[in-house]
């Protein structure tokens, strides 16, 4: 996985791109084969002030066959807006991906477990529904 880092306000050197760049790999690298693109963006919000929150990392990544998706984390210092980033792309995929594990049976279709029986056992079953539904009624009554 390949992964573009860009920073504004911070200086941006090498020790850097490839610390940001290694974190966020090791976060993501079970959806190596799912992203088609990942890009980071690190700044320093309020420039060469101290404040709280002040260290913003932003990644997009795109997922095979989806729009681009994109999270957003502030802390004090860099490591932790990095690393706060990446664990939310993580969640973000381990989210995406089990929407994709649930699909329906087919499209426009529920799935009906009374399909997979013989037809033989269906009318069975839509016999003895019929029944309890008729004692129910002969016990309410």
């Amino acid at each position: 996985m390949q992964v573009q880092v860009n920073s504004n306000q911070i200086q941006g050197s090498v020790d850097l791109q490839e610390w940001v760049g290694s974190t966020v790999v090791e976060r993501l690298e079970r959806y190596d084969e799912l992203l088609t693109r990942v890009e980071v963006h690190v700044s320093d919000e309020n420039a060469h002030k101290s404040g709280a929150d002040d260290k913003r990392c932003q990644i997009e990544f795109r997922p095979k066959g989806h729009q681009s998706m994109s999270v957003t984390h502030k802390a004090d210092s860099l490591l932790l807006a990095v690393e706060g980033a990446a664990e939310k792309a993580r969640h973000a995929l381990d989210h995406l991906t089990g929407r994709l594990d649930t699909h329906p049976v087919s499209p426009g279709r529920l799935a009906d477990p009374l399909l997979d029986e013989s037809p033989e056992e269906v009318k069975d079953a839509m016999l003895e529904e019929d029944f309890l539904a008729k004692q129910e009624r002969l016990n309410g009554e």
